[in-house]
């Protein structure tokens, strides 16, 4: 029965990493690049770590694939805020399908507040 859950963790976590790795090739600008590599990315990492603590079922591993996964839950969500940052005060375009630029509309009001 173990094997047979950590087959369909490790299958689940392959196939979010292709589509982490489809989202990449697919997805028209920086940002939502970013977005579906990170999540994509994190959550297949997430279900292959799950498989290997199962699979593994001693508690020296499972601590191990504990703090490899916290490790990774949080520097992608760092790594993408600072990549979307340095890409947004880069002037990197958007795509031209985007409705809303939140950012934009932050700065702008912030401009305005210090012109007052």
């Amino acid at each position: 029965m173990i094997d047979i859950m950590t087959a369909v963790m490790w299958i689940a976590g392959s196939a979010f990493a292709l589509l982490a790795a489809i989202g990449l090739l697919r997805m028209p600008d920086v940002f939502t690049r970013m977005q579906a590599s990170t999540k994509g990315s994190t959550l297949g990492l997430g279900c292959l770590l799950i498989g290997a603590a199962l699979q593994l079922g001693d508690f020296a591993s499972f601590a191990r694939l504990v703090s490899i996964g916290a490790f990774i839950l949080l520097t992608t969500s760092v790594s993408a805020h600072v990549i979307a940052r340095a890409a947004y005060i880069a002037h990197v375009p958007l795509w031209e399908g985007t409705v809303l630029d939140e950012r934009r509309r932050d700065l702008e009001s912030e401009a305005e507040n210090k012109q007052d």
